[in-house]
């Protein structure tokens, strides 16, 4: 992931960081420049690590911070540690890992390498299985699961912009008193939960809309405010809550809703459904999914790690994912330049065809990376 080293200016570790009170982001993209932005503006001692596209545009900008609650913060570049180089992870007692999924195993070596073995490390990261794959790659370590549930995507005017509520999620460990405080300091407290598995399958669920939104080529309260687009979600989450229910795993509920009512609430008529559901659309208008963002940067998806997750568990429980298998497809169509954004009626018919479609011979998870 950080393969090309490069060194931040001289002096921007005048803060101080001692290893047990400092935290490091490694992957200091959307989720991660923003956490990291609001610890540092509340006097947090703070590194990010991330890649030299980011650290060159925070060089010029610094940090513009906003969400939809009216938060507007400004930080200047010199008040921003922001490394290429994972060297710096050395004098760190907490470790945020924001990485793509796919950079998940890559993450933890280069911890590995740079970071002292008594630092506690979070995957802050979406999918299944982040922190299991931490956990392998760095034996002994304390590795934890974690949860971001809000969206925060980069504006064209330079912000990163944090569009959905909620609150983040840790599994439960005594070493994490002293952390705490910190994020509440920040207003972004941790919710510790202990059944982490439910959250991650929970926040999943969730994120079964980011393909829908990464077609669709519109923000989030645009396409959730169309019919056919929700009735596209609708059909995402109820396959994968009928696998979860077959492979005994009960999601956690992250929204106002019990997970199983969900997709109910979207197939409703657009008048009934705003009715219902309104809380649903409390979303800043300017939030779209981090999965079209990807696509808009022309940067590989979480597809597989979202989806594919969906399509793993169905071969767990010897059953299929048809549904989840086609928007799999359609999006990596667009990673491979040959889609565009879809109506939400043609997306509709897309997923309904599959239900139709014959299952493809093999397993299917063997062609999705681990």
């Amino acid at each position: 992931m950080f393969s090309a080293f490069s060194t931040a200016a001289p002096g921007l570790l005048t803060r101080g960081l001692r290893a047990r009170q400092s935290v490091a982001i490694f992957g200091a993209g959307s989720i991660g420049a923003f956490v990291g932005g609001m610890l540092i503006a509340a006097g947090v001692d703070v590194v990010l690590v991330g890649r030299q596209r980011m650290q060159q545009r925070i060089a010029r900008h610094g940090l513009l911070l906003s969400d939809l609650n009216g938060t507007n913060l400004r930080l200047a570049p010199a008040s921003i540690p922001f490394f290429t180089d994972p060297s710096v992870l050395k004098d760190v007692g907490l470790i945020l890992v924001t990485v793509k999924s796919a950079d998940t195993r890559t993450a933890g070596e280069l911890i590995g390498l740079h970071a002292k073995s008594s630092t506690i490390v979070v995957s802050l990261q979406n999918g299944i299985g982040n922190a299991e794959t931490l956990r392998a790659v760095l034996p002994g370590w304390k590795v934890l699961a974690g949860m971001v549930p809000f969206n925060v995507v980069q504006t064209e005017d330079g912000r990163v912009h944090r569009g959905t509520e909620g609150a983040m999620m840790v599994e439960p460990d005594p070493d994490l008193s002293n952390w705490l405080p910190l994020f509440r300091s920040a207003g972004l407290p941790f919710v510790v939960n202990g059944e982490f598995e439910s959250v991650l399958w929970g926040k999943l669920l969730l994120n079964l809309n980011n393909a829908v939104n990464a077609l669709s080529g519109v923000p989030l309260t645009t396409e959730l405010s169309q019919r056919s687009y929700r009735r596209s979600l609708a059909l995402l989450m109820a396959e994968t809550l009928k696998l979860l229910a077959a492979a005994g795993i009960n999601p956690a509920k992250l929204g106002k809703l019990p997970p199983w009512l969900v997709p109910h609430v979207l197939r409703l008529p657009d008048l009934l459904f705003r009715r219902i559901a309104g809380a649903m659309l409390r979303i800043d208008p300017q939030a779209r999914s981090s999965m079209w963002e990807d696509l808009q940067s022309g940067r590989k998806t979480e597809i597989d790690y979202i989806n594919g997750a969906v399509v793993r568990l169905a071969e767990s429980v010897g059953r299929d994912a048809p549904v989840n298998r086609k928007i799999i497809a359609l999006i990596r169509r667009v990673e491979a330049g040959g889609g565009a954004e879809m109506s939400g009626e043609d997306l509709l018919v897309a997923l309904r065809s599959a239900l139709r479609e014959p299952v493809p011979p093999g397993p299917v998870a063997a062609r999705l990376p681990d």
